[in-house]
């Protein structure tokens, strides 16, 4: 199984949400995810994680790499609906991360900038994989 993602590029941080099991056949796509998300967006990258199944130890390695990607920008990477159980456990390397109970309170931490507010800019602009439902956002 392979993962689905949609980005949006929102005020404040830049919204990817991700489906599916983030395995070792996956990290390629999720690594184009984030590469998508860093052409495109602004400011942190919330990755959310409510609608995945879980992940292998490879998975975590691709959400630490994207980190250092991120940090290369001066961009910052946050988790939002970290999945439960006993293979999810974060790994050492991204104990660092700031860790959100889900992804309302993640945005909440990143206000909506004052020319958004002001209505300078459009609604938040979206790209997502083929395969991605939209029952899932």
């Amino acid at each position: 199984m392979t993962i689905q993602w949609h980005f949006q590029d929102r005020s404040g941080a830049g919204v990817l949400q991700v489906s599916g099991y983030l395995g070792g056949d996956s990290v390629p796509r999720f690594a184009g995810a984030v590469g998508w998300a860093l052409a495109r967006g602004t400011g942190p990258l919330i990755v959310d994680l409510k609608a995945l199944h879980g992940w292998s130890p490879q998975g975590q390695v691709a959400l630490r790499d994207a980190a250092l990607r991120l940090a290369e920008q001066q961009r910052t990477l946050e988790l939002a609906a970290v999945p439960t159980g006993a293979d999810c456990a974060l790994i050492p390397e991204l104990s660092d991360l700031p860790v959100h109970p889900d992804l309302a309170a993640a945005l909440a931490a990143h206000p909506v900038e004052a020319g958004a507010a002001a209505g300078r800019r459009a609604e938040p602009q979206n790209w997502r994989s083929a395969g991605w439902s939209d029952t899932l956002g």
